[in-house]
């Protein structure tokens, strides 16, 4: 049978209309390979942080001294493609650099320098009060009224060491910790204040940051929740997720640690390391990647293996540490952990269960008003056993709110800080 005339043509056109339908997107559906890959996470730098031995008839030598380090380091990491939130300066204990003034004239001295710190756009810590048990419970008297009478200066009081825990200055603390309550607004002043169990000097992360012996030394703190939980959200069972922050979070930790040794070596600062914990802000959080991981909320079970995990993982990384280095569980810093709170998902106890095998003890844990001085020393000293049993570094920052009950909500008005409703003490 003879094909009619024109029938070739037809069919050629009609196979072509034809493929031209089912080959194109439809409406609203874009083509693959016109689609933008996503970019991987990359860590931000939360802190560089420089340690000098301050002398109190060269303050300003000294600060401008680090500063130009500072700014000279956050260029260069900038430059590397690492945004970088905030330069901080600490200082060695505050107690033996005001030796010999009044109350009032220390008073004077920080708030002078607070004035400096606003001024130069850096941050202060101004080192610890009652390093050793015999010290004078007076130091962290001053140091309530050096935090309530300033806007940025941020300390610690040191509640235990590698002779036991230091009982003194657990109640100190813990008095300090209700004095800022009472004096401060919203009673936030104790975000700027911890009670420390073990942390060593060189540690890059407030509050419990402060100097050693020596000047001219540097670290560097990373906000890297976001890297973690993308490096988590390729598994989700341990034995998948071996390795995998590892891969994610390594080569931008060498990459900075590369500039901070390249600029250190250039300027004659000494570097001390990386501390690599995963420091949530607010929608990037540490929270959701461990629920992402889990595929249950956060305080289920699973939740301490993850957090062992991390940490596990995190000590694999081949930089110099210091620190923590380990997962960091900030409640009012993270808008998932502090949802979770304010479901009543979790607890203090369960927090410094997790502490365990991970990172930083109770960190900006949101309490009742009503919470007793010796409540909070008995917290305080719940994390510096721990601290001394296990010999690692933890640390109590407790934020008790004046006037508000379990059910009510925090009204805080720091950029740092997620409002949460209080949970009820056992």
């Amino acid at each position: 049978m003879k094909a009619r005339p024109g029938w070739t043509s037809l069919s050629v056109f009609a196979l072509l209309l034809i493929s031209s339908l089912v080959l194109a997107p439809r409406a609203g559906q874009k083509v693959a390979a016109q689609s933008p890959v996503k970019p991987l996470e990359r860590p931000k730098v939360r802190a560089l942080t420089a340690f000098v031995h301050l002398d109190r008839a060269q303050v300003q030598q000294q600060v401008a001294d680090a500063l130009s380090f500072l700014r000279k380091l956050k260029a260069e990491c900038e430059k590397a493609g690492y945004e970088v939130e905030s330069t901080r300066i600490t200082t060695q204990p505050f107690s033996e650099y005001i030796r010999g003034l009044s109350p009032e004239a220390a008073l004077a001295f920080f708030r002078d320098y607070n004035a400096f710190a606003v001024k130069e756009n850096f941050d202060a810590s101004i080192g610890p009060a009652m390093v050793s048990d015999d010290a004078d419970p007076h130091e962290a008297e001053l140091l309530g009224q050096i935090i309530a009478s300033t806007t940025t200066l941020e300390s610690s009081v040191t509640v235990a060491g590698e002779d036991g825990v230091h009982w003194k200055a657990v109640r100190a603390a813990a008095r300090v910790m209700k004095y800022l309550e009472d004096h401060t607004a919203h009673s936030q002043g104790n975000f700027k204040f911890t009670a420390a169990a073990l942390v060593p000097p060189g540690t890059p992360f407030y509050p419990a940051s402060y100097a050693g012996a020596s000047s001219h030394q540097f670290a560097i703190g990373l906000e890297s929740a976001n890297v973690v939980a993308e490096a988590l959200g390729s598994a989700h069972h341990p034995e998948g997720a071996e390795k995998t922050i590892v891969a994610a979070l390594e080569p931008h930790a060498q990459a900075i640690e590369a500039v901070a040794q390249r600029v250190a070596k250039e300027a004659g600062w000494s570097y001390l390391g990386i501390d690599l914990s995963p420091a949530p802000l607010k929608e990037v959080s540490i929270g959701a990647a461990i629920e992402r991981f889990t595929g249950s909320r956060m305080g289920s079970s699973g939740t301490l293996t993850t957090a062992a995990l991390i940490t596990r993982e995190l000590r694999e990384i081949h930089v110099t540490r210091t620190g923590y280095s380990g997962l960091m569980l900030p409640v009012l810093e993270d808008s998932v952990l502090v949802q979770r709170w304010s479901e009543g998902a979790f607890s203090a106890d369960a927090l410094l269960a997790y502490s365990s095998v991970c990172g930083t003890g109770l960190d900006t844990v949101p309490l009742p008003g009503d919470v007793s001085e010796e409540q909070l020393a008995r917290i305080i000293a719940d994390v510096a056993s721990l601290a001394v049993k296990l010999h690692k570094p933890l640390s109590a920052r407790l934020l008790p709110v004046a006037g508000k009950k379990a059910g009510d909500r925090t009204e805080f008005d720091d950029p740092f800080l997620v409002n949460a409703t209080l949970q009820p003490l056992p």
